[in-house]
């Protein structure tokens, strides 16, 4: 017995010497690690849902189901009316060419927006894996379609050209996989889809291109203990290669969403209007109604640089982080309408965004007398945010919110150098007369930000 004892001390040593824990493959112990503080800081993240599904880029990126499974009339038709008969899904692979992808073009994008982190759909439900995965035999990006490491080259060039975090999306499930159905039909009691394909899969992405976010999906109405990970979590944070700076989402297992893991996402387009005590993630898209490029999608299913700017920052004033998604197309091309609205965010948080990054949530959210009105916080400086959404047509705009003191109090718009004058309205709530400027000498468009300094 005495000789088990230096080994079992040695293995509490780094605790004991105030090292890095290490945490069971239990949700009690993984819930407790501390989210990475880089995570709330970044506030603004691009998704890209892209797949097998930017070759019929008709309708949703979910179309490989609507069509063989649930049969929907428009998905049916579409084939029947472009295809020849006995076309399958996999005949889409070879299509997938990617022909204009250019990874550096991509990242000057991404870098153009705004965004401090970048999430790519390594595998989407379909099972078509963007990197040459050696558990995807014949169904990935190296063997079929682009004959290109596509995981490989956006990482390189984001990390080359960017200070952005990559992060990968990975599906759990996969709908039509033989394994997982077979599992399936067992009420998940049998786990060889899981050991074959999805677990490994996890691990290969993350030693191979070790992305700060894994964005997990589609539990397939299967429990965590079917796909075991917790047991994956575990080495993720204990001795991956990046074990001290990963994040991860809620979706690990059936009834986990809003419950277990790192940040919440709770739903798609998750936008509560509230302070949440747990961080959180607002995954939503640009096109209304789908992740994937859609070639049949009008300019009115596209939302506004307006509307995208107010989900920010309702967002951000909430204690969430917003992860807003693009579609490319199957040659690779990053559609102008996505371009365009990516670099008016830019453009919007190039004025702004000391009003976003590293913000807290103030002790009020949003205004009380005048709507569209959202507040963040930057506790160093003691500055409080008021980021107003209309311009008020009188010049004067009414804060309900913020206590302030006389002569000390101090009211600026970001990107206009002299501050502003003010009254107080009674004990609580302020009035403050904003500059008549031409359209020309707006500090920006879409949204701006009053900056208050001493306020209670």
């Amino acid at each position: 017995m005495s000789g088990l004892l230096p080994s079992v001390l040695l293995l509490a040593l780094p605790g004991l010497l105030g090292g890095r824990p290490r945490y069971e493959p239990t949700w009690a112990s993984l819930d407790a690690r501390p989210l990475p503080t880089w995570f709330d800081e970044a506030k603004f993240g691009v998704f890209i849902h892209w797949g097998v599904f930017a070759v019929p880029s008709f309708g949703s990126e979910w179309f490989w189901w609507y069509w063989q499974k649930e049969k929907r009339e428009p998905y049916v038709k579409f084939m029947k009316a472009n295809y020849p008969p006995g076309f399958s899904y996999e005949d889409f692979g070879p299509l997938f060419t990617a022909e204009f992808f250019d990874p550096n073009q991509w990242a000057d994008i991404l870098k153009a927006s705004g965004a401090k982190y970048v999430v790519l759909t390594s595998k989407h439900h379909e099972g078509f894996t963007l990197w040459g995965s050696k558990y995807s035999w014949n169904w990935n990006a190296v063997d079929v379609g682009p004959k290109r490491d596509l995981v490989a080259e956006l990482e390189t060039s984001v990390r080359n050209r960017t200070d952005l975090r990559f992060g990968l999306y990975h599906s759990l499930f996969e709908w039509f996989n033989p394994l997982f159905l077979e599992d399936a039909s067992n009420v998940f009691k049998t786990r060889k889809f899981p050991t074959s394909k999805s677990l490994p899969e996890l691990y290969e992405i993350v030693t191979k291109y070790q992305p700060e976010i894994v964005w997990s999906d589609g539990d397939g109405n299967a429990p965590d203990t079917y796909w075991n990970s917790t047991g994956f979590l575990a080495w993720l944070y204990n001795d991956s290669p990046v074990r001290d700076t990963v994040v991860t989402n809620d979706r690990w297992g059936a009834g986990g969403i809003c419950k277990h893991g790192g940040f919440y996402t709770c739903s798609d387009r998750y936008n509560p209007g509230h302070l949440l005590p747990h961080k959180w993630e607002n995954c939503m898209t640009i096109d209304k109604r789908s992740w994937g490029y859609r070639r049949n999608a009008n300019l009115e299913d596209y939302l506004t640089v307006e509307d995208l700017v107010k989900q920010l920052v309702e967002t951000v004033s909430c204690g969430g982080n917003l992860l807003m998604n693009i579609g490319p197309t199957h040659d690779g091309r990053i559609a102008a309408i996505f371009e365009e609205r990516l670099r008016q965010m830019g453009a919007w948080l190039k004025v702004n965004g000391e009003a976003i990054y590293e913000t807290k949530p103030w002790r009020a959210q949003n205004d009380t007398v005048t709507p569209d009105v959202w507040y963040t916080f930057r506790p160093k400086e003691g500055k409080v945010n008021a980021i107003f959404l209309n311009w008020p047509n009188s010049g004067i705009l009414e804060l309900g919110e913020p206590q302030a003191r006389l002569a000390e109090t101090q009211v600026k718009l970001v990107g206009y150098k002299e501050p502003l004058k003010w009254v107080a309205l009674g004990e609580k709530g302020i009035a403050v007369a904003l500059p008549q400027l031409t359209l020309k000498q707006l500090p920006c468009q879409w949204g701006w930000t009053l900056q208050l300094t001493d306020v209670n």
